[in-house]
């Protein structure tokens, strides 16, 4: 969280400080502008994320074709070196509910199972979140809507795009996880059914 804050908050200063040197607006107006831009982009991902936290839990299942991983995105993942800077990625699911910051009961297949779940609903957030992100724009008039309401829509694109990656990142191991509890499961409830046929016999 601090690193993103401070990625913010130097991004608003710097944004402010290059519109003020150029004289594209009054200073007062460019520090308006970079503030409103910046708490139109908190509102509007804050807006996306409580509809999609709406929308029914089977939309987001795990064998929905739409969230699977390909072996390509898993090599170049690993080429990223996600793994390394993951834990560094700011994580709001908790404020939603379901904190995906850590596995907390990684012996419950029903928790994996949600877990993978609120991984597919915050990939849909944070993609929603990149072109969304540009509305801004429509609202700061003249030059403004370039020097500033652009600049701070790719750095909220390139902030979206950091935990969407994590995300993808993390789905694929946790859906080989749920695989293994579930033939775990089923082979255990096999061998209780044959040990009860032999006690019946």
């Amino acid at each position: 969280m601090k690193l993103y804050l401070t990625v913010i908050g130097a991004a608003m200063l710097i944004f402010s400080a290059i519109n003020i040197i150029f004289d594209t607006a009054v200073w007062y107006n460019v520090i308006i502008a970079v503030i409103v831009c910046t708490a139109l982009q908190f509102a509007l991902d804050g807006l996306i994320a409580i509809i999609i936290n709406k929308l029914p839990d089977k939309l987001f299942g795990v064998n929905n074709p739409l969230y699977n991983v390909t072996e390509t995105e898993k090599k170049l993942y690993e080429k990223l070196k996600v793994r390394s800077w993951k834990d560094r990625v700011w994580e709001l699911g908790g404020l939603g509910g379901f904190s995906k910051k850590n596995l907390t009961n990684p012996n419950s297949a029903e928790y994996i199972e949600k877990f993978i779940i609120e991984c597919n609903k915050g990939v849909l957030t944070h993609r929603l979140s990149y072109p969304i992100g540009f509305l801004p724009m429509l609202f700061i008039p003249n030059v403004c809507a370039f020097s500033i309401a652009l600049p701070v829509a790719v750095v909220n694109l390139f902030l979206n795009i950091l935990p969407t990656l994590v995300l993808r990142y993390n789905t694929p191991k946790l859906q080989s996880l749920l695989k293994r509890m579930r033939r775990k499961a089923a082979r255990l409830a096999e061998n209780n059914a044959v040990a009860n046929l032999i006690v019946k016999k």
